[in-house]
């Protein structure tokens, strides 16, 4: 038998899915050499995921690919609940821009997967092996081991130091590891139907409780139009696909279902489960191989997304020797139980959409009517706060031991206002930030406040030192304070990091890669949080602790 091609890495991400593309991505921005690995050597062409959120965004805008993806994007698109009897229910339409994108946004996979993929064009260390099927997959103290078979049936074997895998709701790599996915499968199906000759004018995603037939219909770019239909117990799912099926279906909702140009027609079934566990040993569960929820709340490839930014940056930390590998621990710690979050969710949604019954339908749409009479629900709703936002209880950040609020910043995702630079240039503040660690001091200089080995450290996991200070705070037009240190200045354009940092205690903020708060201090304390935060990280201090911690380095001259 012919040797395999032998590969040696530091990560495989296996997986070309939007998920394992922007932890690709992510690798090639911290210079870490990769392999992405998918059977697929195409994009499937035609839309699945297809909200994006704020989040999301600003997970896109630090691997430098926000911009090209909103170029594909309709911004800003209400959702709307309606009544069993067509009247709307809710008008979901948030406006605020915390995180300095916009909360509901539409798109089409397809699309983004071509920007993300050619974002790895940047990258020459992160290499694609497309038409490559993952057969086995297998780890020990040193490095894992991936048995794949190219596109010519040729055998290949990748050895990586570690493994994140994104391979899918029918994961190869959980199934190996004797992973189970835990949770329910929904008896109902649904039909998807999509055209791109859209007929109708209804800018927004609507959510249509009718018990006859509980519907969603989106608007989608570039004038496509998206259908979901559920099915009932004794309809055959092959025969609904079937062009005389789609437009009966369509028929009360379009002038002339004929007419339309269907472009898919497919039926689902939906499921909500979550991994036992996200990390196994050097291998790590990152997008649907890790957690599955049905589409209503738009949830399911944002969550992926998040999966993807923690844990590219705990990875990178780890093989770059900034880390120890047990910080990848933390990785199943914060994401495991906000994946479940997002699963209740949209089972939530789900079950709003969902009742067939008559008398059912009237008495939820009586009581949303009811609660939704008083300002805090009708605000509630609308802006959207019933979507959980991440925060971490447990991780990679610090709390205060001194009594504090109750609801604490730490844990959470970090503000992004605009700020503007010595130079002028008003940015988004991730802009100023870059691409590890940052120390943020409102009104005062981090860098002020470090010792020497305090310093040291920082400096080893790469971290910004910025003075934020308030806007026009000069002599005069024109002139702007800056640091007599090597920290960054920045104004506070829209007084948003003034007011922030006022209802917190603490003006030095510890803020994540991923851009959240790991901890808040004063500069007094500054020096003892950097020990604390130290034994937290636990990077190496020598070559001899590093080949400890992780498998002997691969050369670049060893790398395939």
């Amino acid at each position: 038998m012919t040797e395999p091609v032998e590969h040696r890495t530091q990560v495989a991400v296996v997986g070309a899915g939007p998920v394992g593309v922007t932890i690709a991505n992510y690798l090639g921005l911290y210079g870490v050499r990769t392999l992405l690995i998918d059977r697929s050597e195409e994009i499937i062409d035609y839309p699945r995921a297809v909200g994006m959120d704020d989040e999301c965004l600003r997970s896109f805008q630090g691997i430098g690919l926000a911009k090209e993806m909103l170029a594909d994007m309709i911004q800003n698109v209400p959702l709307k609940m309606f009544a069993a009897n067509g009247h709307c229910l809710a008008d979901i339409r948030p406006d605020s821009q915390e995180f300095g994108w916009p909360r509901r946004n539409i798109f089409m996979q397809q699309l983004a997967e071509r920007t993300l993929r050619a974002g790895l064009q940047r990258h020459p260390h992160v290499r694609p092996l497309l038409g490559h099927e993952l057969l086995r997959v297998e780890q020990d103290g040193t490095e894992a081991r991936l048995h794949v078979t190219g596109p010519q049936g040729e055998r290949v074997l990748v050895h990586a130091e570690y493994v994140v895998a994104a391979d899918g709701g029918r994961s190869t790599v959980r199934e190996q590891l004797g992973i189970p996915l835990s949770g329910d499968t929904h008896p109902r199906k649904w039909v998807v139907i999509e055209c791109d000759n859209d007929p109708l004018d209804a800018p927004y995603t609507g959510l249509h409780g009718d018990p006859r037939r509980p519907y969603v219909c989106l608007d989608l770019p570039y004038n496509y139009r998206r259908w979901e239909f559920m099915l009932f117990p004794g309809e055959d799912a092959e025969a609904m696909l079937r062009p005389e099926k789609v437009h009966e279906l369509l028929a009360v909702h379009v002038p002339d279902p004929t007419a339309l140009n269907v472009t898919r027609a497919r039926v689902y079934t939906h499921h909500s489960r979550v991994a036992d566990r996200f990390v196994d040993g050097r291998i790590c569960l990152a997008g649907d191989a890790a957690h599955l929820m049905p589409p209503w709340a738009g949830q399911g490839m944002n969550t992926g997304i998040r999966d993807a930014t923690n844990v590219a940056w705990k990875v990178a930390a780890v093989v770059t020797g900034r880390a120890h590998p047990r910080i990848l621990a933390t990785y199943d710690t914060e994401r495991r139980e906000h994946a479940r979050a997002m699963v209740k969710l949209s089972d939530t949604i789900g079950r709003f959409l969902s009742p067939t019954s008559t008398t059912v339908a009237r008495a939820r749409d009586t009581v949303v009517r009811g609660l939704t009479v008083a300002p805090p629900v009708r605000d509630w709703l609308v802006h959207m706060r019933f979507k959980p936002v991440p925060r971490y209880t447990e991780g990679i950040m610090l709390h205060s031991r001194r009594p504090t609020r109750k609801n604490s910043p730490v844990g959470r995702m970090f503000v992004q206002p605009r700020v503007e630079t010595t130079d002028g240039r008003v940015l988004r503040l991730d802009e100023t930030l870059g691409e590890w660690f940052a120390l943020i001091g409102y009104g005062n200089d981090p860098l002020v406040h470090l010792d020497a080995d305090s310093r040291a450290f920082w400096d080893r996991v790469g971290t910004r030192y910025m003075t934020v200070v308030e806007s026009r705070s000069g002599r005069s037009r024109g002139e702007r304070r800056t640091s007599t240190t090597d920290s960054v200045t920045v104004e506070d354009v829209d007084g948003t990091l003034r007011d922030w940092f006022a209802g917190q205690q603490g003006s030095i903020a510890v803020v994540r890669p991923d851009r959240y708060l790991a901890a808040l201090t004063d500069p007094r304390d500054l020096a003892t949080l950097t020990g604390t935060f130290e034994q937290l990280l636990a990077p190496p201090q020598s070559a001899d602790s590093k080949d400890a911690w992780h498998s002997v380095p691969v050369t670049e001259g060893e790398a395939s």
